[in-house]
């Protein structure tokens, strides 16, 4: 077999593979005498049929599969001896894709092959990356624990209503009536807002819903009807307030403290606020952590200057994605796709760098923190041990989201030798100035 190879440009070379008969011909005689004594045909014992009636049945396979495993051996040679870091996969030039195949005749078929430069990175004390301490204020502090004292609170009858409150009416007409509907002030619009605010059990008053209601679907829910039907409904309704309900934040008291943080672990105010004080910087600690290693992983990639084969990666992934996205969609998407590409080269060379491994109980316990995570996003935190087993069971059990987790694990212990080697420039921010920063991207 002859190869012979062209560059194309800096990162793509087109590899021409010239096969001759005696290179596939022996695969295909093999082929063929293995179909010749396992073949059962009619009238014939088995292994006993000619070998020209065999080739009639399977030439034709027999012919494309060894020119296949010849051309794979070539590509596969090609690749190893180069020494190049090959990307994406090789693509048939289209002037070679459409040729017919001859047995008996030489097979040329030529590649499209995309490759990059190996990665050099080598993080040091001259690299500067900014990290970010977040200031805990006392407003902070107050809104947290206010938010905590809202998750366990319930709606409580109030004398009067305002706008953050809920007034249950009965709405009635001469063709309509509803009892007991549920009305959140603040949706209420236009001058019956005003009626709303302040109103009392047994306050009465007329309405027009469609001014006061000009949400279809909200009022169709209201009268208990559908949306089709409220054309014929007359939106002139006499109101009658049968209560009002406000949500209650909970009073702190040793059932909230252990709702909240888990039996007997805070045990008076003063614990309270500590312990509010302390899952605030635990929050601001994590989320300055997660931007200092996003980036981290932005200098490494701007640092290490990747070349990519842009124009073959976008082809490769049109080809791979095909009839599911567009050339226009695949471009659009490229610049994460290569930014992506790009980390993991580098993620790749530093795990070899650091000699970092992925053990089971890495996962295992990245999953437990995952799964912890999540129930804490729905102010669930005194979650039973088997529960949060169970689910990150579920997690590694699903090939996606165990590698997910893997990769994630393998990053921060790259990012946690890099943070070592490099000049963290520390930076005291408020919360506003930090959301700012993640906002604009900086």
């Amino acid at each position: 077999m002859n190869v012979e190879k062209k560059q194309k440009d800096n990162l793509t070379m087109e590899v021409a593979f010239t096969i001759d008969p005696a290179d596939y011909q022996p695969g295909e005689n093999k082929f063929l005498a293995e179909k010749k004594r396992t073949t059962e045909l009619k009238g014939f014992r088995r292994g006993m049929a000619p070998l020209s009636l065999i080739k009639r049945l399977y030439g034709t396979q027999a012919f494309y599969e060894s020119v296949n495993d010849v051309l794979q051996k070539g590509i596969d040679d090609f690749i190893k001896e180069s020494g190049l870091d090959f990307i994406g996969e090789p693509m048939q030039t289209e002037d070679t894709k459409n040729r017919d195949w001859v047995s008996g005749e030489p097979i040329e078929v030529a590649f499209e092959i995309g490759y990059t430069e190996p990665v050099v990175i080598e993080p040091s004390k001259s690299d500067k990356v900014p990290s970010y301490e977040i200031g805990i204020t006392d407003e902070a502090k107050a809104e947290m624990k206010k938010n905590m004292l809202l998750q366990l609170g319930q709606m409580q009858e109030v004398e009067s209503a305002t706008d953050q409150d809920t007034v249950y009416a009965d709405l009635r007409n001469e063709g309509h009536s509803v009892e007991n509907a549920s009305i959140f002030v603040g949706t209420v619009e236009g001058q019956a807002k005003d009626k709303f605010v302040g109103a009392k059990a047994g306050d009465k008053f007329s309405v027009n819903v469609n001014e006061a209601f000009p949400n279809e679907t909200d009022r169709a829910s209201m009268l208990r009807v559908s949306k089709d039907a409220l054309e014929n409904i007359d939106p002139n309704f006499d109101v009658e307030i049968v209560n009002v309900k406000s949500f209650v934040p909970a009073e702190e008291s040793q059932e909230v403290y252990d709702q909240l943080f888990g039996k007997d672990n805070v045990k008076s105010s003063e614990e309270f606020d500590a312990a509010i004080e302390k899952r605030l910087r635990d929050n601001y600690d994590g989320e300055s952590r997660n931007k200092l290693y996003s980036d981290l992983k932005e200098y490494l990639i701007e640092k290490a200057g990747i070349a990519l084969p842009d124009e073959f990666l976008k082809r490769w992934l049109e080809k791979i994605n095909e009839g599911k996205f567009t050339s226009e969609q695949v471009a659009e998407q490229y610049p994460d796709f290569a930014k992506e590409y790009r980390w993991d080269m580098i993620g790749s060379a530093l795990a070899k760098k650091y000699n970092v491994q992925v053990s089971k109980d890495d996962l295992y316990n990245a999953a437990l923190d995952y799964a912890r995570y999540q129930y804490a996003m729905y102010g669930l935190s005194s979650i039973p041990q088997n529960v949060i087993q169970d689910a990150a069971e579920r997690m590694l059990s699903d090939e996606s989201q165990a590698r997910s987790i893997r990769n994630s694990v393998r990053d921060t212990k790259i990012l946690d030798k890099v943070k070592e080697e490099v000049t963290l420039s520390k930076k005291k921010v408020t919360v506003e100035k930090f959301r700012d920063l993640l906002r604009e991207g900086k």
